[in-house]
Order: C-alpha cells, then structure tokens, then sequence
C-alpha cells in the first residue's frame, strides 16, 4: 500500500486591485497610508504575495513582525521592508504602528531602472527589511530623507497638479535608489523559534480555510497537534495576541471587505461569514473595528474631506 504525501497549499497571491481598490488593477503606482490598508485588512497579515508588483512598506512607528520568504525579523519603527513579486511574505503590526505603503507594477519598475537593453538591477529581486534608527554612518543620510520623499510622494499622490505623473515617477525612482543603496546593511537583529514560526503560518493557513465555520480553538489545535495553551503561546510569541484574535482579527477583515465592496446587505454579510444572529454579527464588528457595521460602510463612502 502506497500513500500519497501530503504538500503545503500554494501561498495565496494578494490581488488587490479585485480584494481592496480597483485602481490597483490598471495604475502603475498606487499609495496607500498604513493605516488605510490595516483598517480592511487587520493587523496580522497572513503569508501571501503579490503576483507582478513590487511592495514597499514605510513604517514610522510601532513595532513590526516581518517573514520575508524565509526570514523572519521583528523591528521597530522607523523601518522599512520591500517585496519583490513573487516573493512569499507576512506581517504583523502592533496598535501603534503608522507608516506608508507603495505598491508598483513589475515593468513600470522595469522600465525605470533598465538602461538600453541592460537588465534591471538584480538587488530589485531580492526582498529587504532594515532598521532606520541605527544605521552605520555613511547610509544615515539616506534613512534621513526616506521619511521627507514619502511625505512628497504621499501628498503629490493625493493632488491632482500639472506634472503629477513625472513627478511621481521621479520620487519613487529616489525612494527605490535609496532603498538599494541601503541593501547593504540589511541584517536579520531577531530570530524567531522556526518551529514556533512555521506552526503560527499553518494556523493561519487553517483560519483561512475555515474562519466562516467559527471553528473553536482546541479544533484548531488539535489540527496542530498541539494543546491550546501551547496554541496560544506561540500566538503570543509572534503576533501578540492570542489564537481567538487571529481567528477576530481574519473574521473582521473579510467583514471590513464585504462591506466595500460587495453589494450584499449587512443581514447578508453576517450570514456569509457564519453569524447566525444578525444581532450577534453586529456586535462583534463593532467590538473589533470600533464602529457599526453601517457607520463603517457609510464612513468608507464619503468622500475625504478637503485638507
């Protein structure tokens, strides 16, 4: 009798111009602030890439749990860490952390960085996470203006004056040199337990799977082949909440999603995410978002106030 060996499930690819915003799908840069994209998608981002875009992610301050392919690294800000396509990656930010996120389309980047028919830079493949606040020096300088071109870039983003385009272009070109030139001095400064690591990813592979069917956690766990107690731990040591939050935390995320961008009612959504109790539903999200279903979605829809 032979058995077929079992094999881990394909990493999810992040379409975010179908999951968040539908600019995404045609823009060769979108912006987004930290805080915008945490409010759809939580704090515990689970392993995931993005299939033809590169990432950059800015954070200014909080604390950050980063897994970049197989690397883990917990920083705090400021910090910055960017993700090639292709590249597997998954992160946890703290209730403190801010920060800026660019998001940009492969042969844009191409284009920028080629020169006749040279191939792009070959560092542009290689995933980073680096600590600003300490670096050696001669690279000091560089951390130092990363901050003022991501507030330039953040506010010719939202305006709409003659020159926007090249404009842009120009400032991400400056922020990606800098992030190259700053390659160098990326180091790993915190070793996660793997094996702590790779149960947490599974969990989240798991909750992924079945968070509409309000599993409790000792399933969870005995999946796991582990207590809840030794579930919760390992929660705690790389997201700093406990398994329940993880599971919250996907719940309210998917919540957040439907309610932008789905046409379903509130009754509805309840309903596709498990809650059998409208009621229920309702008190659960505003508990883990902080606003009623209604409010958020209404919210979501006004336009943003002039600044």
């Amino acid at each position: 009798m032979t058995t077929t060996p079992m094999t881990s499930p394909p990493i999810p690819i992040l379409d975010l111009g179908r999951d968040y915003d539908q600019r995404y799908a045609e823009a060769d840069l979108h912006y987004d602030a930290h805080g915008q994209l945490s409010a759809v998608f939580g704090r515990n981002v689970a392993v995931h890439r993005h299939d033809r875009f590169f990432q950059l992610h800015y954070m200014t301050r909080g604390q950050v749990h980063v897994y970049l392919d197989d690397t883990p690294y917990r920083l705090q800000g400021p910090m910055l860490f960017f993700t090639p396509p292709g590249i597997p990656h998954a992160f946890v930010t703290d209730a403190e952390c801010e920060g800026h996120v660019i998001t940009l389309r492969q042969p844009w980047v191409w284009q920028m960085f080629s020169e006749g028919k040279r191939a792009p830079d070959p560092r542009l493949e290689i995933p980073l996470c680096v600590g600003l606040a300490e670096l050696p020096d001669g690279l000091a300088a560089e951390a130092g203006q990363i901050d003022q071109l991501f507030r330039l870039l953040q506010r010719e983003f939202r305006a709409d004056l003659p020159g926007r385009e090249l404009n842009l272009q120009a400032l991400v070109r400056l922020i990606l040199v800098t992030v190259l030139r700053l390659a160098g001095s990326a180091q790993p400064d915190w070793q996660v337990n793997r094996p702590d690591l790779l149960l947490f990813h599974r969990f989240n592979l798991l909750v992924e799977q079945h968070f509409q069917q309000h599993w409790p956690i000792p399933h969870y766990a005995g999946l796991l082949g582990l207590t809840s107690a030794r579930l919760n731990l390992v929660c705690r040591r790389i997201a700093q909440m406990s398994a329940k939050r993880v599971v919250w935390e996907r719940q309210a995320q998917e919540a957040r999603r439907l309610l932008l961008h789905s046409g379903l009612s509130i009754n509805e959504i309840g309903y596709e995410l498990g809650f059998k109790d409208p009621g229920y539903f309702s008190r659960f999200f505003t508990q883990q978002v902080g606003m009623s279903p209604r409010d958020f979605r209404a919210r979501q829809a006004a336009p943003p106030a002039a600044t």
